[in-house]
C-alpha cells in the first residue's frame, strides 16, 4: 500500500502527465493500485520502432518518491526481454542511483531514449533493424490478441486481468484490454483495416473481386510481414522468422557454406596428398 506522500506524488504526476505528456508517451496508474502503471511508447519515426505500439508497466515502491520502479515492457519488441524486470539507473536495480526529483515523465523518456540506444544491460537483448521492424509491424496485433490467443486460448495459460508480471503470449489481451481498451478497439479497426489474421498476424491474401488496400502504412506492412508461423508460435517462433528477415542469403546459409568449405578443403588435400605419393 502506498505511504500518504507516495499516494499523493502519483496523483500528482499523473496530472502533470496528462496535462503535458511527453512525445510518443501516454501512461497512467491502475484503477485499483496507484503503485501500478501502464505506459504505452510509440516508436518514433526514423527509429527501427517506428509505428510500433510498446505497452509496459512501472511497479512503484510504497516510498516513492524514495526509491525507483520496477520497469517492464511486456510487448515483444526485439529490444527488451518481454514481461521481465529491466537493469537501468532509473529502475529498482539501481535504488541507490534514483534521484527523488526524477518523475514518471523523466522515467519514461529515459526508457525510451535507452530503447532507441545500442545499449545493452540486464532484459535487454540484440537485434537487427529488419528484426526491430518486423516486431513493431506485430505489436497492436500482439497487445490486443495475445499472440493470437483472442479466439483460441492457449492450454496451460490462464488468461488474467490481474498482476503485472502475468503478461504473456496466450492470454487473449485481456489485461491489455483492460488497461487500454479506447486503443484495444483502435488495434481491432487496425487489423481489420489491414487484413490482419488475428490467429496469426499476418496478412490475409485478397480474395477475387474485394477492393484492395494500397495506402503506404499497408504496402510497408506487405513487405514487412510473412511466413506461415502461426499463433502464439508467431511469439515464439517469431525471433527466427525476424532475423531471417534481417540476414541475406548467406547469413541465413552460414552453416551450409562453412561446411562445403570444409569438405571442398579436404578434398583438396587429399589430391595433394595423392600427387606428393605419385611424385
Amino acid at each position: 500500500m502506498a505511504t500518504r506522500a507516495a499516494h499523493k506524488r502519483l496523483t500528482r504526476e499523473y496530472q502533470n502527465i496528462q496535462a503535458n505528456p511527453p512525445p510518443y508517451i501516454v501512461a497512467h496508474p491502475s484503477e485499483s493500485n496507484i503503485l501500478e502503471w501502464h505506459y504505452i511508447l510509440t516508436g518514433a519515426p526514423n527509429t527501427p520502432y517506428e509505428g510500433g505500439q510498446y505497452w509496459g508497466s512501472l511497479v512503484f515502491p510504497p516510498d516513492y518518491p524514495f526509491a525507483p520502479p520496477a520497469i517492464r515492457m511486456h510487448t515483444p519488441s526485439g529490444r527488451f526481454q518481454p514481461s521481465t524486470r529491466l537493469c537501468l539507473s532509473i529502475s529498482d536495480f539501481h535504488p541507490k542511483s534514483f534521484n527523488p526529483a526524477w518523475s514518471v515523465s523523466t522515467i519514461l523518456i529515459g526508457l525510451m531514449s535507452f530503447m532507441n540506444s545500442e545499449e545493452m544491460t540486464a532484459g535487454s537483448t540484440g537485434g537487427t533493424p529488419a528484426e526491430r521492424k518486423w516486431y513493431a509491424a506485430r505489436s497492436r496485433w500482439w497487445n490486443s490478441t495475445g499472440g493470437g490467443s483472442a479466439s483460441k486460448p492457449v492450454p496451460g495459460v490462464h488468461a488474467s486481468a490481474r498482476g503485472v508480471g502475468n503478461i504473456k503470449a496466450g492470454d487473449g489481451g485481456i489485461k491489455f484490454r483492460a488497461e487500454w481498451p479506447d486503443e484495444d478497439r483502435e488495434n481491432w479497426a487496425w487489423i481489420k483495416q489491414h487484413r490482419i489474421d488475428p490467429a496469426t498476424g499476418q496478412m490475409l491474401p485478397d480474395a477475387e473481386g474485394e477492393n484492395i488496400n494500397c495506402s503506404p502504412e499497408t504496402k510497408a506492412l506487405r513487405r514487412i510481414l510473412g511466413g506461415s508461423t502461426t499463433g502464439v508460435g508467431a511469439v515464439v517462433q517469431g525471433g527466427q522468422a525476424a532475423r531471417n528477415a534481417g540476414q541475406g542469403w548467406v547469413g541465413r546459409n552460414k552453416m551450409w557454406l562453412v561446411a562445403g568449405c570444409l569438405v571442398v578443403y579436404f578434398m583438396i588435400a587429399r589430391i595433394l596428398g595423392e600427387d606428393d605419393g605419385v611424385s
